[in-house]
């Protein structure tokens, strides 16, 4: 055998080394994308789980306020029974107290008194059975479910007509015709919610 030969059955350290950067170029492009990948998937979960929080407390509120029960005898919401003079149906810049049919699952409900408010930093729904007379309600005492956490602002707004301005100042002249929740939680703000109440 003579040294041409033997040399040409192996690689020159320049082959080796092109081959090892042409490698690490590749692992490094494929660590990359992974890396890229999976940022993607945490970020669209993220905003998965969002939209699913804006749908999940949108369907139950639109729910809660289609099946509002309506007095006669003050144009507003009443306490019902013998007590019809009571409006119960009021709001504010922060909260909303209403009467609605709800149901809790399959064998829980009925007519409760309801109140969506901001309560440090979540979106709380309260809810009471009817009171049988002019007694105050107790909403610290009611039992409650956090609706949205890492809530920062709460702004409810309402018009008394469709298309009129949206007013933050309730006016005690009954249900309005549209309410509004505008939220913003977690460092984002969330669609305007509006509701027709009428």
């Amino acid at each position: 055998m003579n040294a041409t030969s033997v040399r040409s059955r192996g690689f020159t350290l320049v082959e080796v080394m092109v081959a090892l950067t042409i490698l690490s170029l590749i692992l490094l492009a494929t660590v990359t994308a992974l890396r890229t990948l999976a940022n993607t998937q945490v970020a669209v979960e993220r905003v998965t789980a969002r939209v699913d929080e804006v749908r999940t407390v949108s369907s139950f509120l639109r729910d809660s306020f289609d099946s509002i029960v309506i007095g006669t005898d003050t144009g507003g919401l009443t306490l019902g029974g013998t007590d019809r003079g009571t409006t119960i149906f009021q709001a504010s810049p922060d909260a909303v107290e209403w009467q609605s049919i709800v149901l809790f699952g399959e064998s829980y409900g009925g007519s409760y008194l309801m109140r969506l408010d901001k309560e440090d930093d979540a979106l709380v729904l309260r809810w009471l059975d009817l009171p049988r007379n002019r007694q105050r309600l107790d909403w610290a005492s009611a039992p409650s479910r956090q609706v949205v956490t890492g809530l920062e602002e709460l702004e409810i707004s309402y018009q008394r007509e469709v298309g009129g301005p949206w007013k933050k100042t309730w006016d005690s002249e009954g249900v309005p015709s549209l309410l509004s929740l505008q939220l913003k939680a977690s460092g984002r703000y969330w669609p305007q919610l509006v509701f027709r109440l009428k």
